[in-house]
């Protein structure tokens, strides 16, 4: 009897076992498709908001050039700007619920291709065609590797998937590579700010690591909330964990921090600078975060691994050339006005003798401390003429110049000059 079952019990089983392979494709596809779903999200996404800063922008400089005494939130190309705003970051978001971290975050360089191709389109000066290839030579290409470098991105990025539930996102966040991660960042963090705050080490790529480093924990946050925020719309309620609104909360301070370090260093440093090394830095180091809390790339091959890392070089490249050739800003040159000046009086005051204080930190010329340089005030020396005589044909110079003490000398008065008797 056992004999007789087995040949019909291995042909019953042979069916199962074969639609048991049949689902993996359908698996892929519909994981693929995800990603597909998400990157076209993000790239909707960064398209607008690219658009609706430049509106904003046009309103700004259209209210200046004008005489309307509107203020900019007054008008209807402002708010339009602003819905657009708001689209585009809700598409961005939603976006990380569909497809990994590690893919949605390089596709940012969307946004500079758009800024780039919508400020040659809207440029008021007219150039001459070979003027104009030559001008803009830099972009074309930059918007073609980036273009590449982004299809690179999405064809070969990471194809992880798992529901973003309340189990899942406290599992990833206790598990020792996150934890390691953080670890190193937050050491990173610490001795950054350090020589930021103390050392006064303003530089662009201090600046900009502590920008990248808060960012990366914005992401890995953004996608735990909106993926949680996905499966609950689907059915299964998961705004009753306590990691959801742990997650809301750092989402929410990452941001705000993030958002500071970016202003501070647009006060130093030119935009296209900020855009260029920010991209770069930031993407490195949130994709790092994304495959060390989410394991994006747990399951892929090296082939894949590695002409992602060349879509993300390829775009890094596209960005920089882009950025690079952006007209910079012509530096600011101080200076100080009379009625700012130390002990100065205002103008308007008639009647008041006013002369700068001698105690002041700045000398007003080169803007430089000298309060331990007592000879600033001194009399200022003109150079000596020896008086000539009995030569004819030699002009002798009409004043001659009188070598005074310190001491002999009145305040206000640098030389005492005396004509020929």
């Amino acid at each position: 009897m056992e004999g007789g079952n087995s040949p019909n019990l291995q042909l019953q089983q042979l069916p199962l076992a074969t639609a048991a392979v049949s689902v993996q494709p359908h698996t892929d596809s519909f994981s693929y498709k995800e990603n597909l779903i998400g990157a076209l999200l993000a790239i909707f996404g960064h398209l607008v908001i690219s658009i609706a800063l430049n509106l904003q922008k046009y309103s700004h400089i259209r209210l200046a050039g004008s005489k309307d005494p509107r203020a900019y939130f007054k008008t209807k190309t402002w708010w339009c700007g602003l819905f657009l705003l708001v689209l585009g970051e809700l598409g961005v978001f939603s976006s990380y619920a569909f497809a990994p971290l590690s893919l949605i975050v390089p596709l940012s360089a969307v946004s500079v291709i758009a800024s780039a191709i919508i400020g040659i389109i809207f440029i008021k000066e007219k150039w001459k065609p070979k003027d104009f290839l030559r001008r803009y030579v830099l972009s074309f290409v930059g918007c073609g590797l980036a273009i590449v470098g982004t299809y690179l991105l999405i064809t070969f990025g990471p194809n992880s998937h798992e529901k973003m539930t309340g189990e899942n996102i406290t599992r990833h966040l206790v598990s020792w590579p996150f934890l390691l991660y953080m670890l190193v960042e937050i050491v990173m963090f610490c001795l950054l700010l350090y020589f930021y705050k103390e050392k006064n080490a303003n530089y662009i790529v201090v600046i900009l690591l502590l920008v990248a480093l808060l960012g990366s924990m914005t992401v890995v946050t953004v996608k735990a909330v909106a993926g949680m925020i996905v499966v609950s719309i689907q059915g299964n309620l998961q705004l009753d964990y306590p990691i959801f609104y742990i997650m809301l909360v750092c989402m929410i301070a990452t941001a705000i921090f993030q958002a500071t370090f970016l202003a501070q260093a647009s006060q130093l440093y030119d935009s296209s600078q900020i855009a260029s090394i920010g991209y770069i830095l930031s993407t490195t180091v949130a994709i790092t975060a994304g495959a060390t809390f989410y394991l994006d790339f747990t399951g892929e091959d090296v082939l894949h691994i590695c002409m992602f890392a060349l879509g993300c070089l390829i775009a890094f490249l596209g960005v920089f050339l882009i950025t690079r050739n952006r007209k910079k800003s012509v530096p600011f040159e101080p200076y100080i006005s009379m009625d700012a000046m130390p002990g100065m009086q205002n103008m308007h005051d008639k009647g008041i003798a006013v002369q700068p204080d001698l105690k002041a930190s700045f000398s007003y010329g080169a803007l430089e401390n000298n309060d331990n340089m007592p000879e600033i005030y001194t009399p200022a020396t003109l150079p000596i003429v020896q008086e000539q005589h009995g030569s004819k044909g030699v002009s002798a110079p009409p004043y001659r110049v009188l070598e005074h003490s310190k001491k002999d000398i009145l305040p206000g008065f640098s030389a005492g000059l005396q004509p020929e008797q």
